[in-house]
């Protein structure tokens, strides 16, 4: 924003994140939660300084080389899913290999689906899906291209709560050691 409006969201902001390292960034709404990772993540350029991928700043990137730099290094599960309303569940699951222009390892994300327990719902379109369901589906989209990096903006939030602990077991499993 401007004038009035203006929001300094981060301010004298640093932040180093190791490999495999797992954390959670908590705080009011409003805060700035969401504008950080989705700052870390790329989506979203900070106003100055530099976004720093093992050395590689991504705030400088093009946006067609960020894209591909994401769709590669970076899983992102979005607070409303982003699911693409006219494509089933396993479409959009695939859609960052389609974009891509790369195969998919389908018996991997089969099993991805299966855990997350999903592998039944992905001929189904977005409306038919459960919010659950939905966010299920992202964080298996999140999973496909094996990234590096995952961030999940509010990761149980359409979750009940007995299925919190059983989805965010299952995400630090299907993640591996050296995912952060």
């Amino acid at each position: 924003g401007t004038g009035d409006v203006r929001v300094h969201a981060l301010r004298d902001c640093s932040i180093r994140i190791s490999q495999g390292e797992r954390l959670a960034i908590t705080g009011d709404s409003g805060a700035g939660k969401s504008t950080l990772l989705h700052i870390l993540s790329g989506l979203d350029a900070p106003t100055e300084g530099r976004i720093l991928y093992d050395g590689q700043d991504i705030a400088a990137m093009e946006e067609k080389e960020l894209a591909a730099f994401r769709r590669k290094h970076i899983g992102f599960v979005f607070q409303a899913y982003n699911l693409v309303p006219e494509l089933t569940a396993w479409e959009n699951i695939l859609l960052p290999h389609l974009l891509d222009g790369t195969p998919a390892d389908e018996a991997y994300l089969k099993e991805i689906c299966g855990s997350l327990g999903i592998g039944d719902r992905l001929r189904h379109m977005p409306y038919a899906l459960s919010g659950g369901q939905q966010q299920k589906a992202a964080i298996a989209r999140a999973l496909c291209m094996e990234p590096d990096v995952l961030c999940f903006d509010e990761p149980t939030s359409a979750l009940d709560p007995e299925l919190t602990g059983e989805v965010l077991r299952v995400i630090r499993q299907l993640a591996g050691r050296r995912t952060t």
